[in-house]
C-alpha cells in the first residue's frame, strides 16, 4: 500500500510517499480503507525529532493518529462495527491507504470524509479537558486559542452543554468563533481587561490550547491555578497549572458524531492535501494560526 513516510528526523522535506506493508486488525481493533487522515501538531513534533526522548520512533515511520474510512477488517471483541461501515477514529500510522484504529464511531452522513478525518483527536482532547475542568451549565469558560482544532471542538462541546464560552483568536476568526456560539475576543497582551468587559460576572474556568504564554493571566482571571488547564504550555508547573496531553475515556467520539448529526458540531477544514502534499500539510500545521483542521486525502485503493 502507499503511505506517507519518513526515514529520518527533520523538516517537512523528509516526508515522502512510499510502498509499505499493510497493517491488519488485532483484537479490539478495526482496519479501514482510509479516505482521509488528520494532521495534528504532534505529527510534526515527532517528525522533527523534538519528541525523540519522550516518543522515540522506529524508521521508516508513518505519521498520523486519526482518520476516516470504510471498515474492511474487524478484530475479535469488536461490537457494533461491521465490514463496510463508514467510521472515523483514533489509531496509528493513519497517513496511509489502510490504517488500524483502536477507537471508532460511525461517521454521520452529514459529515464529509475530510471533516470526519479531523474529528477524533480534537473531540477526545477537548472532552478530556472539559471533564478535568469540571464544568457545569451556566459556568463561564475562557478558551485561549479557540479557532484551532481542539479549541473549536471544546467550544462546541461546551456550548452544547450550556456553558458560556469566551474564545480568543486572531482578528480574521472573530466571526467564526461567534458562529460556534462563543463570545469572541483577540488574544495577546491586555487579555484580562478585554475578558473582564465581555464577562463582567467573571470567568470560572480557563483552557489554554495555544501555549502562547497566557497562563499567568488565565490564573488571574479565574482566581486560582486549579481552575486553569493547558494542553500546550509545558511551563504550566511554574504557575501551578495542570497540563494534560492524554486521552482516556473516549467519550468524545460518539458525542461529536451525535452533535454533528444534529447540526450542532461542525468541523472546519482549514486545508486539504493529497498524500504527495504531506510536506506542505506539515509545514502549514507547523506555521500555526490554523483555523480548524488540516487533512490528507488518501489516493484510490490499489488493485
Amino acid at each position: 500500500m502507499l503511505a506517507v513516510t519518513y526515514d529520518e528526523y527533520g523538516d517537512p522535506s523528509v516526508l515522502k510517499v512510499a510502498e509499505v506493508p499493510e497493517p491488519h486488525a488485532a483484537g479490539g481493533q478495526v482496519r479501514i480503507a482510509v479516505r482521509a487522515a488528520g494532521v495534528n501538531p504532534i505529527d510534526w513534533k515527532v517528525r522533527s525529532g523534538a519528541m525523540r526522548d519522550m516518543m522515540p520512533v522506529t524508521f521508516p515511520m508513518v505519521p498520523g493518529g486519526e482518520a476516516a474510512g470504510v471498515v474492511d477488517e474487524v478484530g475479535d471483541g469488536v461490537d457494533g462495527v461491521a465490514v463496510g461501515d463508514e467510521v472515523f477514529g483514533l489509531g496509528s500510522a493513519t497517513s496511509a491507504q489502510f490504517a488500524v484504529l483502536d477507537h471508532v464511531a460511525h461517521k454521520p452522513a452529514e459529515v464529509s470524509w475530510e471533516q470526519a478525518a479531523g474529528m477524533a483527536t480534537a473531540a477526545e482532547t477537548a472532552r478530556r479537558a472539559l471533564d478535568l475542568l469540571d464544568l457545569s451549565p451556566g459556568k463561564t469558560l475562557l478558551i485561549d486559542g479557540a479557532a484551532g482544532g481542539v479549541g473549536t471542538a471544546a467550544t462546541q462541546l461546551a456550548v452544547a452543554e450550556g456553558v458560556q464560552v469566551v474564545g480568543t483568536a486572531g482578528g480574521r476568526n472573530q466571526d467564526y468563533l461567534r458562529s460556534l456560539g462563543a463570545v469572541a475576543t483577540t488574544y495577546g497582551p491586555g487579555l484580562a481587561d478585554r475578558v473582564a468587559e465581555l464577562a463582567p460576572g467573571g470567568v470560572d474556568r480557563a483552557l489554554d490550547v495555544a501555549g502562547q504564554g497566557s497562563l499567568a493571566e488565565l490564573v488571574a482571571l479565574t482566581g486560582s491555578p486549579d481552575s486553569v488547564l493547558t494542553i500546550a504550555d509545558f511551563s504550566a508547573a511554574q504557575h501551578g497549572v495542570r497540563v494534560t496531553t492524554e486521552m482516556s475515556a473516549f467519550a468524545g467520539l460518539e458525542q461529536a458524531a451525535r452533535l454533528a448529526h444534529e447540526g450542532r458540531y461542525v468541523v472546519a477544514v482549514d486545508s486539504g492535501y493529497p498524500f504527495a502534499g504531506a510536506a506542505e500539510a506539515h509545514a502549514r500545521s507547523e506555521a500555526g494560526h490554523v483555523t480548524g483542521k488540516i487533512v490528507l486525502t488518501a489516493p484510490a485503493e490499489q488493485g
